[in-house]
């Protein structure tokens, strides 16, 4: 079985299959953790895949990005992937970029902080559970990748009303997003403009599991 690190529950359903446990965080880490440290003893490997947002100028909605390395944002260590996995993952994925991922506790929302992370760390992307992911897979020795799929550009901002949509157990949070676009009605075109590059990223993650499945999930998908 292996286990599936994402963020959102639109994500996980992408992504569920016969082979896989897949824990949607929501954004909350702690309660990621948690369930993930609960579910590896059972699990044959550990995966982070998803949606990203891009670090690195030129990337832009629908481009893959498969993990040499993670870094933590908080102290940056690097966490390790398994390289026959990258490979596999980079055949499976066409056009795929391989580089560092940068996994942070907290969104990275605004054009200035990605140009600024990218600047300090090199990451090509960034998201909110491949740290948490990676530190449980080498706590239990599992076999770590992370493959990730950029919804937003380095040089997009995302408005508050779009930060504000994702609810801590992975759901979208309607009533949040609507009270931001009444304190500031001025961000709807830029919500829309994110709601397209998000589809774009989803439509991406859509493929995965039929991109993916004979060169990665079952490589790992027997119990140890």
């Amino acid at each position: 079985m292996i286990l599936i690190a994402t963020g959102l529950k639109r994500e996980a359903r992408l992504l569920a299959g016969p082979d896989a446990h897949v824990i949607a965080g929501g954004g909350d880490g702690e309660r990621l953790r948690r369930e993930l440290e609960a579910a590896a003893p059972s699990a044959s490997a550990i995966l982070s895949a998803g949606l990203c947002g891009a670090l690195s100028p030129g990337l832009k909605p629908g481009d893959w990005i498969v993990a040499m390395e993670v870094i933590a944002a908080d102290d940056g260590r690097h966490i390790a992937t398994d390289k026959d996995w990258n490979i596999a993952l980079m055949k499976a994925l066409p056009g795929a970029r391989a580089g560092l991922v940068l996994g942070s506790d907290v969104m990275i929302a605004d054009a200035a902080r990605k140009a600024r992370a990218h600047d300090h760390t090199g990451a090509m992307a960034v998201d909110m559970e491949s740290h948490i992911a990676g530190e449980v897979a080498a706590k239990h020795g599992l076999p770590f990748a992370v493959a990730r799929v950029v919804s937003d550009a380095a040089d997009r901002s995302l408005p508050e009303a779009a930060q504000a949509g994702m609810a801590a157990d992975g759901g979208m949070d309607i009533g949040a997003v609507l009270l931001a676009l009444a304190r500031d009605p001025r961000q709807l075109p830029a919500l829309v403009r994110v709601g397209g590059e998000a589809d774009v990223a989803f439509k991406a993650l859509k493929t995965f599991r039929a991109r993916s499945s004979d060169l990665t999930l079952n490589t790992f998908s027997s119990n140890r």
